[in-house]
């Protein structure tokens, strides 16, 4: 029995530690996936960063449209989960072990993904305008930016930002 209590301790684990650095895991609902991947509006090879990834929903829902694909997790139990979703897709998919914030520099993306928690939506803001080169669309879920009004909302709580 020592082993299953291992394992528990070690899953609780994974999940306690992202929370002290930034917002729990809670998984995006089909809808808002599906409503955030029309807003953004890619074109066939272009890429979408996802800032904290999860369990690699969005990372698929993009790949099936033929997007490129970076996702960003801290959860080593999210980053496997989302390798594993994703397999197919292993050449548009790439799944990254890390914080976001602590990464110097983003990969280069026309469009950008978040279900972050409020208070960490105008520290993104600021990183997106100092990181962008071109034009670039963040698509948020339940979250706004402080100050900024959104190009599009949904009804269903997903907002469109856009970076000129």
């Amino acid at each position: 029995m020592q082993w299953f209590e291992l394992a528990a301790s070690l899953i609780v684990l994974c999940f306690a530690f992202v929370l002290v650095v930034g917002p729990p895991y809670v998984p995006t609902l089909s809808k808002q996936a599906e409503t955030a991947m029309d807003m953004v509006d890619l074109r066939l090879g272009e890429t979408l960063l996802e800032l904290g990834s999860g369990d690699g929903k969005i990372l698929l829902a993009a790949a099936k449209r033929g997007w490129k694909v970076v996702g960003f997790e801290l959860n080593p139990i999210l980053v496997f989960i989302s390798y594993l979703r994703t397999w197919r897709y292993r050449g548009q998919v790439k799944v990254v072990w890390g914080n976001f914030w602590n990464t110097e520099k983003w990969p280069p993306a026309e469009g950008i993904f978040v279900f972050i928690l409020q208070k960490h939506m105008k520290k993104l803001d600021t990183r997106i305008a100092q990181w962008h080169q071109q034009p670039i669309r963040l698509v948020s879920f339940a979250f706004t930016i402080p100050d900024k009004k959104p190009a599009e909302t949904d009804k269903h709580g997903v907002y469109l930002y856009e970076y000129t």
